[in-house]
């Protein structure tokens, strides 16, 4: 079998869904701190993954991706799955505001997630197989005033990713969007204990996790999470602006 490679060994979504996918698989986690990965690695231990060894990435070091790719091909390929699980939520009132702030959200949950799946594609091609799993979210669908310099930025990641998913057609290897709505986990903690409650049809990083895996095994190019978000923001698309902007997060 292959390997599965999380970038984002932190991740609690993405050590979630590489749980539900480690059953006789070498993983491999990809996170800054790479000695601090104990209960990432037992949790995919204790799911039946063959073994698990950490390597450091640091996201926002866009000029050491490509090197880091063909480090892992060549030492744990071919990759069946790999999976971009990093990025910040970042602090909506901050980023209005403060452009470093700002530009750090739109560094790291874009331009470094371009910088990685690009040369990743690139490899996959070459071996003519894998699939990569990635993390959009609903907050790009249709960007909100409540939180709009991240929506922007996974507004740039979903399109971002449906094109390469096009242009990987035919290739042998497979792209699977994830369009998760609100997400009650590590993420979202510190802005729920500031008093925000989880938007309608919230889920938790692991039934997030369980339909994203499902969706992997059937074969899907995309998974919105819940399903019911689908045609729900369909009609979202369609609200005059005016009516937009005065809706809660």
């Amino acid at each position: 079998m292959g390997t599965i490679v999380l970038f984002g060994g932190r991740s609690e979504i993405g050590v979630a869904t590489a749980a539900r996918l480690a059953a006789g698989h070498r993983v491999v986690l990809a996170a800054r701190r790479p000695d601090d990965l104990d209960a990432q690695t037992r949790t995919l231990l204790d799911a039946g993954a063959a073994d698990v060894h950490a390597v450091a990435f640091d996201a926002d070091d866009v000029a050491a991706h490509p090197a880091l790719i063909d480090s892992l091909v060549a030492q744990h390929g071919p990759i069946e799955v790999a999976i971009i699980a990093f990025g910040i939520l970042g602090a909506a009132a901050r980023a209005e505001t403060e452009v470093a702030h700002a530009l750090q959200i739109a560094h790291t949950d874009y331009y470094a997630q371009i910088s990685v799946m690009t040369p990743l594609a690139a490899a996959l091609r070459e071996q003519g197989s894998g699939t990569i799993i990635v993390f959009s979210s609903v907050a790009g669908v249709r960007v909100r005033r409540a939180n709009y310099v991240y929506g922007s930025t996974k507004a740039g990641l979903d399109g971002f990713a449906s094109g390469l998913a096009d242009a990987l057609h035919g290739s042998g290897v497979r792209l699977l969007l994830a369009r998760p709505g609100f997400v009650i986990g590590e993420m979202t903690r510190e802005l729920m204990a500031s008093g925000v409650k989880p938007a309608p049809f919230s889920r938790t990083s692991d039934q997030v996790a369980d339909a994203v895996a499902a969706a992997y095994r059937k074969g899907r190019g995309e998974v919105w999470i819940p399903g019911v978000l689908r045609p729900l923001f369909f009609g979202m698309r369609l609200l005059p602006r005016a009516v937009w902007r005065r809706l809660p997060r």
